[in-house]
């Protein structure tokens, strides 16, 4: 199964709005852009599985810099500290879990 960006961003956003809660409005223009960059990822790393030139390890470290990357962007939002922000990329993660592991043949998130 092919991932699409256009189908697993929506959901990101949804389960990131609703850690964010109140803040969201303050947060919603960098939480998008950071998760589409982590989606992005996400689909170079389906791309390089299908060719053969990513291992496991490897895709789980350029997933590990992506995050690291996003949670700095939110933590220089105003009053989002770590924990909110980290709960946010979980939570975006979250509900893309399956169809990423699926796609990808291993535990990626």
């Amino acid at each position: 199964m092919a991932l699409n960006l256009d189908q697993l961003l929506p959901q990101m956003l949804k389960a990131a709005e609703g850690v964010f809660a109140a803040k969201w409005p303050d947060v919603r223009n960098y939480a998008e852009g950071e998760f589409k960059k982590i989606g992005v990822d996400i689909l170079n790393i389906e791309q390089m599985k299908l060719n053969g030139t990513i291992t496991e390890e490897q895709a789980g470290l350029l997933l590990d810099i992506q995050k690291n990357a996003s949670r700095a962007v939110l933590l220089s939002i105003e009053g989002i500290g770590l924990i909110m922000a980290q709960n946010a990329i979980n939570a975006a993660l979250g509900v893309v879990r399956d169809a990423v592991n699926t796609a990808l043949g291993f535990t990626l998130l």
